[in-house]
């Protein structure tokens, strides 16, 4: 038996039901291009390592080797190669130093940085369905 959202949240005076409701038939019917860009989007900051990048980034890292330090487990490969799909979808901007030698940075662009803020409540709901 499927259940719907109303039925799966308790509140005693209702209101908590309510609110949610009304915020999914604000949502009403999304067309199929913009479940499709969804899809796409999701999937995308979900591909692994992408948001663990980004988040290193917000926490200071701006050379490949504080990237790679931060970012446990990552080869160098794959590394460069989300950094640059990064910079791509213009998450991530690339800085090219002409010193001896060249000293490249990368910073997370004000989309990357807007996009870690929007993960941070999926990370709750994660967290306080772990600790259930």
């Amino acid at each position: 038996m499927r259940t719907t959202l109303d039925e799966r949240i308790e509140s005693p005076d209702g209101t908590e039901r309510l609110a949610r409701t009304e915020r999914l038939e604000e949502l009403g019917h999304i067309d199929e291009a913009a479940c499709r860009r969804f899809q796409s989007t999701v999937e995308f900051a979900g591909r692994k390592w992408n948001a663990a990048i980004l988040l290193a980034g917000v926490r200071g890292a701006r050379r490949f080797s504080e990237y790679r330090s931060t970012v446990t487990g990552i080869s160098d490969r794959l590394l460069a190669t989300r950094l640059r799909e990064l910079e791509a979808e213009g998450l991530v901007e690339r800085h090219v130093r002409a010193t001896t030698p060249v000293t490249i940075s990368y910073t997370p662009s004000t989309d990357g940085l807007r996009l870690i803020e929007l993960l941070q409540p999926l990370t709750e709901w994660g967290l306080d369905r772990a600790a259930r």
